[in-house]
């Protein structure tokens, strides 16, 4: 594990990387801050402390960390769901948002602390390939509306849609907040009826744009209302979109030494700035510096938070398994080896303190992380100056990032969309076994239209079961259940005749675990009439799980019901210490019946049977 501890060796290299590092998250920062529904100075909060206290208690010494594709991607349903249920009132809203990237760093430190980082590579890769994918999706799609300057929520039209429901449920809110705990008397009733005729027009309209904005949100909502989208199209944003993704992928063509996103927001936003074109700019930046909000604990709530536990949990390893992939970039461009548990740990303190400060969460940025040790960043000093490089940035020109069209960063996302899909596992797909795809499939589908956080943990168990059932099925095709009369061990050759017909031999090679009980309970029925000793050789049965216990049980409950002596072989340690917590040595099998090798047992057998 690395020593914690700042090398001042390479300062200059670190300069330049974080330098480099800093203006290149400069743009994503943005884009992803709006991608969230918190605005651009979110994303840019979340860049500056992410990247800093990443990198300064972290293990990667070149790591550089911030808002991430995936990152956002989850953080936009709980911002979403929290936003919905706060009838759209962002400020409501946000300490309830905040408070949930905090419980998600927390839980980042907890994994860390636990050991969690060396688990991360047994997640399986086709669920990892499926939601890439789907992030990639979630992003593009949701990103069609502000890319062509459509604003459902602006939207008189659309929103008008909505009015009768609005009412409808302005109406059952007020009756219910009368009736709560209460049975009305007349006068009441008619108070409350002369509550329901009295509601204004703007609070009907206020919720109508609350619901609008709920249902044309996610990739559902995106595709449901598309047509809206493609006959509102303003040419003007249009255009400032597109020209931003024809300088992002266009410049890579002439150089990458300068980061084409930061060449066509530069570009596309002076463009629009310098000619006093009439478009739609990103909300304002807050100037100054970053201030805790303490509404997150003035405010707090358990019953707000408590639905998104299993998201935090979500946020908190989809941040793990993020930044230890880059980790792993990081060691093989540098010949170096990250410490995973302390990473975690860094990654965890850098979300939470972020939040604190109103920042989205993050992780590990690979394509950050690269421009940094190709610039010369060889230590985690140039994390942190890329951190102090945004906040600069954010102190003395808040007010011209300001100026930045909606549509440049639209554009900037849509790229980030299409470079986060896993192509490499969607290029496999006609060759990679059937259960795999239809894993990878079932996480993309779930993950874009309906719950990215309840498709990861439905990928997770089926991918399970499915891991399960082929070690079970490996597990019963090695064991062999076959009388003697058939092929046996080298040590069974040489049976007396008179008792060979007697004998029945069970063979278990490898663990007896409940994906392999099934097979094992079917002994009985495998068993000749005429066969009164039954022999369980356990020499290579290495593991007993509760299920194979149990399992076990029943056999030989059966088998001694019906007359017939078990011997057991060779045992191991821990399937015999299992046999022993349940009394089945020595209440059902006596010690005298157990033995330390086939021959042995042929010796009590001649002196036992006649």
């Amino acid at each position: 594990m690395n020593k914690f501890r700042l090398n001042f060796s390479h300062l200059k290299g670190d300069f330049f990387g974080g330098l480099t590092a800093g203006i290149v998250a400069l743009p994503l920062a943005l884009a992803f801050g709006v991608s969230s529904g918190l605005g651009p100075s979110a994303g840019l909060y979340g860049a500056i402390f992410v990247s800093f206290f990443a990198a300064l208690f972290g293990g990667t010494e070149t790591q550089i960390s911030g808002p991430t594709a995936p990152m956002t991607a989850v953080s936009m349903v709980v911002i979403g769901g929290l936003i919905a249920v706060n009838n759209g009132d962002v400020s409501k809203a946000l300490p309830s948002i905040l408070t949930i990237f905090i419980l998600s760093g927390l839980m980042q430190i907890s994994l860390g602390v636990i050991g969690f980082g060396k688990y991360i590579k047994y997640i399986p890769y086709p669920v990892v390939s499926g939601f890439m994918t789907a992030i990639g999706v979630i992003i593009i799609v949701t990103q069609i509306a502000p890319a062509v300057g459509y604003y459902p929520t602006e939207d008189d039209n659309f929103i008008q849609e909505f009015k009768p429901l609005a009412e409808e449920k302005i109406l059952d809110q007020i009756i219910d907040d009368e009736m709560r705990g209460k049975v009305l008397l007349i006068d009441e009733i008619t108070q409350t009826v002369q509550k329901t005729q009295n509601i204004s027009e703007v609070t009907i309209l206020k919720e109508s744009r609350a619901i609008a904005g709920a249902e044309s949100s996610g990739v559902v909502g995106s595709l449901k209302y598309i047509s809206n989208t493609l006959s509102n199209i303003n040419i003007l944003e249009l255009l400032l979109a597109l020209g931003t993704i024809i300088i992002i992928y266009g410049f890579k063509r002439i150089t990458t030494a300068i980061p084409s996103t930061l060449v066509a927001l530069l570009v596309m936003s002076g463009i629009a700035v310098g000619f006093k074109l009439d478009y739609r700019a990103i909300e304002t930046i807050p100037s100054g510096l970053p201030l805790p909000n303490l509404s997150i604990f003035t405010e707090f709530s358990f019953g707000s938070i408590i639905p998104y536990v299993f998201t935090a949990l979500t946020l908190a390893l989809l941040g793990a398994i993020d930044s230890l992939l880059t980790s792993v970039v990081a060691d093989n461009m540098t010949k170096t080896k990250h410490a995973p548990n302390r990473e975690l740990v860094g990654q965890g303190i850098g979300n939470t303190i972020g939040a604190i400060f109103g920042g989205i969460p993050g992780a590990g940025a690979t394509i950050r992380t690269v421009v940094n040790i190709n610039a010369g960043g060889k230590t985690r000093i140039s994390g942190m100056i890329a951190g102090l490089v945004l906040l600069i940035i954010l102190l003395a020109l808040g007010p011209i990032a300001s100026l930045i069209p909606a549509a440049v960063l639209a554009g900037i996302l849509i790229t980030v969309g299409i470079g986060v899909m896993d192509y490499k596992g969607l290029k496999a797909v006609p060759y990679m076994p059937r259960a795999e795809v239809t894993i990878m499939i079932i996480v993309l589908v779930l993950s874009s239209v309906w719950n990215l956080v309840y498709a990861v943990g439905i990928g997770l168990v089926i991918a399970s079961l499915m891991f399960m059932k082929k070690i079970g099925d490996l597990t019963a095709s090695s064991s062999s259940v076959v009388p003697l009369k058939e092929q046996g061990w080298s040590d069974e050759i040489n049976i007396p005749k008179n008792v060979k017909d007697k004998i029945f031999i069970k063979h278990i090679d490898g663990p007896l675990f409940f994906g392999s009980t099934s097979d094992f309970q079917q002994l009985a029925k495998q068993i000749p009439k005429e066969a009164s000793i039954i022999i369980l050789r356990l020499d290579k049965m290495s593991y007993m799980d509760q299920s194979g216990l149990y399992a076990m049980e029943d056999v030989l409950v059966d088998l001694i019901g019906n007359n017939k002596k078990v011997l057991l072989i060779n045992p191991i340690e821990q399937p015999k210490y299992m046999l022993e917590r349940i009394d089945i040595i020595p209440n059902l099998i006596p010690e005298n019946q157990i033995f330390n090798s086939f021959k042995s047992s042929m010796v009590w057998i001649k002196e036992n049977i006649k």
